[in-house]
C-alpha cells in the first residue's frame, strides 16, 4: 500500500481555516446585505404608509417685529442703553384636517422644542429663542433663556388645570386650540447707546433702529428649530421649522415702529408633522 504523506500539516490546516472563514464572511456579507436592503425597503414603505395622512400640521404663522432697550444707565439717564431687536412668533397647529373629532391620536400629551439654531446675515448681539406669554406679545420684555437649549411645554388637559396653571411658563393646550408662542431676541446689538443731549426722550420701538443707524440687512436672521409632539397613543411627531427673516421687508417698515408678517391656511406637505416610526 502506498501512503500519501502531507508535509507541513500545520500550514495546510491554517490555510483551510482561512478559506473557511472567508467563505463564512462572504456568505454573511451577501446574506445580511440582502437582508439589510430588504429591511430598508420595508421600513421605508412602513414610514410612507404611516405618513399618508397628516395628524398634525402647521396651519398659521404670525411674526411681529420691533425693537426695545435694556437700560443699564444710572437713574435712567438714557446714557447706557442696550438696543435689542425682537420678534414675537405665533405658530398655530391644525389637528383636525385628518381626524375631525378629538381622539387620543390627535391630542397632545407632550410638546417640546429643541435643536435651536440662529444665524444673522451680518454682525449682531446675543441671539436667543424662548417661550413668550401671549399677553406680552407686541412689547419688549426680558425672557428666560431655556436651559440646555430646549423649551418644554406644560400641557393643559382639563378646565381645572386651565384655572390654576402658570402661563408665564411654556403652556400648550392638549387640543391644539392655542398657538405655540415664542420670542426671538437679538440682545444688545449696540451694547452701550446714549441719547444725545438734543433728545430728551427715545422711541422704544423699531424707530430706534433707524435712530441708531443700525443696518437692517446685517441683523436680518435665519431661525431654525424642531417641534416635537407626543400624542396620547405615545406616537411621536416632528416638524423642522425654518424662518428666514428679512428685516428690510415692506420697505423697511420696522423703522416706522413695527410690522407684522402673517401666513394663513398653509397648504402643502412641507407643513406636515412627520410621524416617527420605530
Amino acid at each position: 500500500m502506498i501512503k500519501i504523506r502531507v508535509r507541513h500539516e500545520k500550514i495546510w490546516f491554517a490555510v483551510l481555516i482561512v478559506l473557511l472563514l472567508l467563505c463564512i464572511l462572504a456568505y454573511s456579507y451577501l446574506f445580511y446585505g440582502s437582508f439589510a436592503r430588504e429591511e430598508f425597503v420595508r421600513s421605508s414603505i412602513r414610514i410612507a404608509e404611516e405618513n399618508q395622512q397628516s395628524v398634525f400640521r402647521l396651519n398659521k404663522v404670525l411674526l411681529f417685529h420691533s425693537a426695545g432697550v435694556n437700560d443699564y444707565s444710572h437713574n435712567h439717564s438714557l446714557q447706557n442703553l442696550g438696543i435689542c431687536q425682537y420678534s414675537d412668533i405665533s405658530l398655530s397647529i391644525d389637528n383636525t384636517s385628518y381626524i375631525y373629532d378629538l381622539t387620543p391620536e390627535n391630542t397632545v400629551k407632550e410638546l417640546f422644542i429643541d435643536n435651536i439654531q440662529m444665524s444673522s446675515k451680518g454682525s449682531s448681539g446675543e441671539m436667543y429663542l424662548a417661550y413668550k406669554n401671549l399677553n406680552d406679545f407686541g412689547k419688549y420684555v426680558p425672557l428666560s433663556v431655556p436651559e440646555n437649549g430646549r423649551i418644554d411645554f406644560q400641557i393643559v388637559n382639563t378646565n381645572e388645570q386651565n384655572e390654576t396653571i402658570d402661563y408665564h411658563k411654556p403652556t400648550f393646550y392638549t387640543d391644539c386650540s392655542n398657538p405655540i408662542s415664542l420670542g426671538f431676541v437679538n440682545k444688545d446689538i449696540i451694547p452701550s447707546y446714549s441719547v444725545s443731549e438734543e433728545n430728551s426722550s427715545i422711541a422704544l420701538n423699531g424707530k430706534l433702529l433707524g435712530q441708531a443707524n443700525i443696518d437692517l440687512q446685517a441683523i436680518s436672521y435665519v431661525l431654525q428649530f424642531d417641534i416635537h409632539i407626543k400624542n396620547h397613543r405615545n406616537e411621536t411627531f416632528i416638524y423642522h421649522a425654518k424662518l428666514d427673516v428679512d428685516l428690510t421687508g415692506d420697505n423697511h417698515a420696522i423703522v416706522n415702529g413695527s410690522y407684522y408678517q402673517a401666513r394663513n391656511n398653509l397648504v402643502g406637505s412641507e407643513y406636515d408633522f412627520f410621524k416617527e416610526v420605530k
